[in-house]
């Protein structure tokens, strides 16, 4: 049996969204696999962003790291994943009336966002009697792997008129909190937490996201109606999966001659047209990486567009629900350095249990602990039934 992992952590050293504690977060779990699990060192691999002799995690290396994990694994190796760093949510930019969910994103440090969508067609490819396990110490990581089955967590929309009632639902504070990193600050405030520590969200707001984009680009007029499109402008052929159907939908679309105002070109959809007319303008060429992208369907390119079947190798543990943050904590110099709130509770879990925990206790005492110390955030498990109780990792 072989024991193979990615470790990956983004500080984003330098920018608006700067963290502190991702890459202690994957140093710590790469001792705790080899001391704890027993993996060699060779088989580990790091990507983090504050030390330029390590991999950087952009979005490429990530999903090349990724894959090339998943081709290696042959029946009855045990992968597992662990990324520390910024999650963000994309909204629908199509336009059409029943693309109404969001895509759940990891944040490489080059932002070249990778989707849920891309995580599930990754874990899909797992060998059978192979499973994977992926821990994402990020905000809105509950269901970061697409369509996995929710054992604890409350983040699946057929729950929603329920959370609605009770108060854990999205509702409109997590609509607003995509707009603005203040609302981030105090709609999910962490309470009893030492005075010496300093707490920030591991959220990308989309305005910080934007912000991020203009700069890297030069380009003033991107806003939350044509991401998608200004991703794959910034990184062409490195785009995600995700992003080229997107975009080939959308050229498609816009080749066909669609009017402004209607179908897949709507009211957010208008702003990506104007930007594909330039594009197309200034080089007949452009978008080819998409157009040569397989699509079944309009859907393939929908914000949180779901799959016929449940995923049964993959194994997702994630720091919180999809409408939530995770904190990135900085206590004072003399005492610890910076972590993330999540890998801090599964260190001292399994420390506490010399690794020998399942999936579903580990998360059931993540969130006992989490709650002890005033974080708000409530991790959750994702997987199917057979995994529930299998031991964490191996």
């Amino acid at each position: 049996m072989g024991k193979k992992a990615v470790l990956i952590g983004c500080n984003y050293t330098g920018t608006k969204a700067e963290l502190k504690g991702c890459s202690n977060d994957v140093k710590k779990m790469q001792r705790c696999l080899i001391d704890r699990y027993g993996f060699s060192e060779g088989d580990i691999k790091i990507l983090i962003d504050t030390d330029d002799s390590y991999t950087q995690p952009t979005g490429r290396n990530i999903r090349n790291a990724l894959a090339l994990l998943i081709k290696s694994a042959e029946t009855g190796d045990v992968l597992f994943v662990h990324y520390s760093g910024h999650g963000t949510r994309l909204p629908a930019e199509t336009g059409e009336e029943d693309d109404t969910g969001y895509d759940e994103c990891i944040v490489p440090c080059d932002m070249n966002l990778i989707t849920d969508d891309d995580i599930r067609e990754l874990v899909d490819k797992v060998p059978k009697g192979c499973r994977i396990t992926f821990v994402s110490d990020s905000c809105h990581s509950g269901g970061l792997i697409d369509d996995a089955k929710e054992q604890i967590g409350e983040s699946c929309k057929d729950d929603c008129e329920d959370k609605e009632e009770n108060g854990s639902g999205l509702g409109f504070v997590g609509t607003i909190i995509q707009k603005t990193g203040d609302a981030l600050q105090s709609a999910f405030s962490h309470d009893n937490i030492a005075e010496d520590s300093t707490l920030t969200n591991r959220s990308l707001p989309l305005d910080t996201l934007v912000d991020i984009l203009k700069q890297k680009t030069g380009n003033h007029n991107i806003n939350v109606g044509n991401v998608r499109p200004t991703l794959f402008d910034v990184f062409g052929e490195d785009s995600t999966p995700k992003i080229k159907k997107f975009m080939k939908v959308l050229m498609d679309t816009f080749k066909a001659g669609a009017e402004d105002g209607g179908g897949f070109l709507g009211k957010i959809g208008v702003l990506a047209q104007d930007f594909l007319k330039e594009k197309f303008e200034n080089n007949a060429d452009y978008g080819k990486p998409a157009m040569e992208t397989e699509v079944g369907g309009k859907q393939d390119a929908y914000a949180g567009s779901k799959k016929n079947k449940l995923p049964e190798n993959g194994i997702l543990i994630s720091g919180c629900q999809s409408d939530q943050t995770s904190a990135d904590a900085t206590p004072s110099a003399d005492r610890a350095e910076p972590f993330g709130a999540l890998s801090h509770a599964i260190q001292m879990i399994i420390q506490e249990t010399d690794g020998k925990v399942s999936n579903r206790e580990l998360v059931v005492k993540a969130r006992n602990s989490l709650k002890k110390q005033g974080f708000k955030q409530r991790p959750g498990l994702y997987c199917d039934d057979k995994h529930v109780d299998s031991p964490f990792i191996c």
